[in-house]
């Protein structure tokens, strides 16, 4: 290849040249190749992982030259490597399986990698295995075989080729580097070709530096440049990848625009909508105009073709903020002590007719969105906290599921179908759990509070009914934001759900598990439900052995088991919450994600269709249509299974009545069932099973962005609490121990942090193997020799540990203490630093202090240091 090229990237080819598409498809049916989605470790970039279906372990892309240019989620074709090729999976010590835990309860291996990337939930395919022939099964069985018989040992591999690229090559954030560029420039001639590229750093860890043109730059920014205006550097760039040949070494990049400073909560929130492909403008006038005018009232018409349940005490639970108002809820007691018990759920297909602007918003949106202090609706506010909402003493168009049931809690009766409904109360979950114990407030209807005390009794029951039948509940504490007036956070605390929460969610859970049921007797192809996939079998060993080195007895083999064992230890360690909360997070790790689907789409008969947690065999979203498209989608499917029944009911008579709708089932083929579901199906636009199987996908990749979203803008509000706080001091819990670095477990904002402590000047790292145990000691005139490999770069003490001088502490007085610590949201009585020689081992007590990383010069994050005393200087 020529020297003279557009830069000095590319005078050689740094990747193997990617198959073509026919060798790809070639080889996937012989087997050679894998199909797999590509998965990098947020904290080691250069090792990737790919899974392959069958596998108990992940396969290792290892190195920048294997990973050949595949970028997060890519869908790649890998070639496993050679036996002899494989490498040695990380815990993988020769030792019993305790000591090995030590270095694994996060996946270590002698405190190098504490963290493995999880969750790998990819999409894959596997078909037949090379030059024999035969099933791709076998090749997997072989590997499968090996690495059973060799369980210290990982399987590694190649990407020949990327199949699909990721979306998340279109939304890169991070930050252009011009300082060396403006260096350059000033150095180098015009014509000169090595000034033409800026470095564009991403804010994301999973993604490789990228190179970015400057004559393709918008105006705004070369402007910037000409000034020499070295403040870019601290703003948030948006930008695709647009190419990676394999001749350059980094992507090029394309920059879009500009979010403006890296520091400022508006840039931040701007940058993760972006990542996540987030629409966050305002609805179209044509998606508006299919909305009624604020003065519409149901039309007598209507009336007619629903029930009536206008005069029925019926109210909502939400959030005191809430105002887009889904459901409410309904209970009489009848004569024979049987409790009615009622779910209506605002009816938004009404408003929403299939194939119009509004409905193909909605289906592209798929969900709202939540920010800690913003809404991103998935349906105009209009129609989702206006005419829709249920809110109080307004005439609503609700889907009702009703209930007999009696004091066992079990389902005697039920009836499905539209109704309109007149809300007499909206309740707050505070208000709510005020009545539940017994605290008066004379704007609550005495039925009201009747109701709420009898809801909450019913729920019980059915609770408990629940989790004899093997669901499982992870419940755990979340963090929960304390605002000043001007949307500042100024505070945390760990907030749990109350008994009112338990209420709500019970009923709904039945809701969703009967529209579930309903609709896959009517349309057994055209359902669209929701599974959730048994764990991770080599995690919840983990899990399990985990808790047998700390004394505790867990039982993964069903998910009731696992619950009755949680339960069982949630009192062994009352009086060790923390302990608690850490196995609890533990306990998260081998689940998998929920997901929705066609029921025609797998052809399993339904073994895969359950949701593990829950315990049911089928299950779906059906309470939520203001803020979910599936929902929409399973009204109307509900809605032509009624219609269905109708038509068959004035046909055949009472034989047909409620006959998917009602308790008992009995399958029937016959030529007029057929006729009447298809005919319903087609006035309601019931999709067919590849249409409903598409929307499932993309509801599902709506939903994943949601939760990263929210995820974000918690460790964006977390992030600037501590940055107006300068530091936190904590307790934290030792969950990983290695050489080089710890994780940590921070009590007081239930979050992992990781410490490093190698090469670090005047600090010795000690590491008995033998005890798995490390000790830290700080000598300031003394730098250790580097090891073999280092970097000769050695970190200050101040990186690692906030230390503070005994002496200068005694001297203060207590006002004075108060002054200096009282601002960091936690007094120093409260959290006392350690002394070195520091001695840790897993699940050690250590106090810490956190503080904000980056903003304006780089990505943020939330940094963990040791709080440490030491009388040295």
């Amino acid at each position: 290849m020529a020297h003279n090229q557009v830069e000095h990237l590319a005078q050689r080819k740094h990747f193997a040249t990617y198959w073509s598409m026919e060798a790809v498809n070639l080889a996937l049916e012989k087997g050679d190749v894998f199909k797999a989605m590509f998965r990098v470790n947020a904290h080691n970039r250069v090792e990737a992982y790919c899974k392959i279906d069958g596998l108990p372990v992940d396969v290792l892309i290892s190195g920048f030259y294997s990973q050949n240019r595949a970028v997060e989620g890519d869908i790649v074709a890998i070639k496993v490597d050679p036996f002899s090729l494989w490498t040695k999976m990380k815990g993988s010590v020769e030792a019993s399986p305790e000591k090995q835990l030590l270095h694994s309860t996060n996946d270590t291996f002698n405190g190098q990698d504490l963290i493995r990337p999880a969750n790998f939930e990819l999409d894959h395919t596997t078909t037949s295995s090379p030059n024999e022939g035969r099933e791709a099964v076998s090749l997997v069985e072989k590997l499968c075989t090996l690495i059973t018989s060799f369980p210290s040992k990982r399987p590694t591999g190649r990407v020949v080729a990327i199949i699909e690229t990721s979306p998340r090559r279109n939304s890169i954030v991070g930050f252009l580097r011009i300082k060396n560029w403006l260096s350059k420039k000033t150095k180098l001639p015009s014509s000169s070709p090595k000034h033409e590229h800026i470095q564009l750093i991403p804010t994301d860890p999973k993604f490789p530096k990228m190179i970015v043109p400057v004559k393709n730059l918008p105006n705004t920014i070369t402007k910037r440049l000409d000034d020499c205006d070295l403040t870019l550097e601290t703003d948030l760039i948006a930008a695709q990848i647009v190419e990676w040949s394999e001749e350059y070494d980094s992507p090029l990049a394309h920059v879009l625009h500009v979010f403006g400073r890296g520091g400022e909560v508006e840039s931040q929130i701007g940058a993760i909508l972006f990542q996540n492909s987030i629409n966050s403008s305002d609805f179209t006038p044509e998606v508006m105009s299919c909305i009624p005018h604020l003065s519409w009232r149901i039309p007598e018409d209507e009336l007619k073709h629903r029930r009536d349940l206008r005069n029925l005490c019926t109210f909502t639970i939400d959030p005191a903020t809430a105002s887009d108002l889904d459901d409410a809820l309904s209970v009489e007691k009848l004569p024979n002590g049987v409790y009615r018990v009622g779910v209506h759920i605002a009816d938004v297909s009404y408003f929403v007719p299939p194939h119009t602007p509004l409905d193909l918003e909605a289906q592209i949106r798929s969900t709202s969105v939540y920010l800690q202090k913003k809404k991103l609706p998935m349906l105009p506010p209009v129609l989702s906290d206006n005419l829709s909402s249920l809110s109080p003493g307004v005439e609503r168009l609700a889907f009702s599921i009703i209930w007999d049931i009696n004091l066992d809690g079990v389902v005697l009766d039920r009836w499905i179908g539209r109704t309109v409904i007149k809300s007499c109360c909206k309740l707050s979950y505070e208000q709510a759990q005020d009545i539940l114990d017994g605290i008066s407030n004379p704007y609550h209807p005495p039925p009201v509070i009747t109701s709420v005390n009898n809801l909450y009794e019913i729920s019980k029951v059915l609770k408990e009914k629940r989790f004899k039948d093997g669901a499982l509940s992870l419940e755990s504490p979340k963090i929960m934001f304390l605002f000043d007036k001007n949307g500042i956070p100024y505070d945390c605390v760990l907030s749990g759900r109350s008994k009112s929460n338990f209420l709500v969610e019970e009923f709904m859970l039945l809701a969703n598990t009967t529209a579930a049921e309903v609709i896959t007797r009517a349309y057994p192809s055209n359902a669209l439900l929701r599974k959730h996939p048994e764990p991770k079998l080599s995690k919840l060993k983990d899990l399990e052995t985990f808790c047998y080195k700390h004394g505790l007895n867990l039982n993964t083999s069903t998910s009731g088991q696992l619950h009755q064992s949680l339960e069982n230890i949630r009192h062994e360690l009352k009086d060790d919450s923390v302990l608690f909360h850490v196995l609890m997070s533990y306990a998260t790790r081998p689940m998998q994600l929920a997901t929705y689907f066609c029921s025609g789409d797998l052809t399993d008969g339904g073994e895969d269709w359950g949701h593990y947690a829950l315990a049911v065999p089928l299950y779906t979203h059906f309470t939520s249509p203001l803020r979910r498209y599936p929902d929409i989608i399973v009204h109307r499917t509900l809605a032509a299974t009624i219609e269905a029944e109708e038509m068959l009911k004035k046909n055949g008579g009472k034989l047909f009545e409620r006959c998917f709708t009602g308790l008992v089932f009995e399958k029937v083929e016959s030529f007029h069932v057929q006729k009447a579901l298809l005919d319903a199906g087609m006035k309601y636009s019931v999709p067919g099973t590849e249409l409903l199987a598409d929307v499932a996908t993309h509801c599902n990749e709506r939903k994943l962005a949601s939760r990263y979203v929210k995820d974000a803008t918690d460790r964006l509000y977390m992030w600037l609490l501590l940055r107006n706080k300068d530091v936190f001091l904590s307790e934290a819990r030792v969950l990983g121990l290695g050489p080089k670095f710890m994780s940590i477990y921070v009590t007081k904002l239930a979050m992992e942090r990781r410490i490093y402590y190698d090469e670090v000047e005047g600090l010795s790292a000690e590491w008995l193997d033998a005890t798995s145990t490390l000790v830290l000691n700080y000598y300031p005139n003394n730098r250790s020799h580097n090891k073999k490999g280092s970097s000769n770069k050695f970190k200050t003490i101040e990186e690692v540990a906030m230390v503070c001088i005994p002496y200068n502490m005694e001297m203060e007085s207590e006002e004075e203490v108060d002054a200096a610590f009282g601002d960091m949201g936690i007094s120093d009585s409260e959290v006392v630093p350690a002394f070195f020689p520091l001695v840790l081992r897993i699940l050690s007590t250590i106090p810490v202090a956190l503080h904000a990383i980056g903003g304006d010069d780089g990505p943020i994050d939330i940094g963990a240091r040791l709080y440490m005393s030491s009388y040295f200087s």
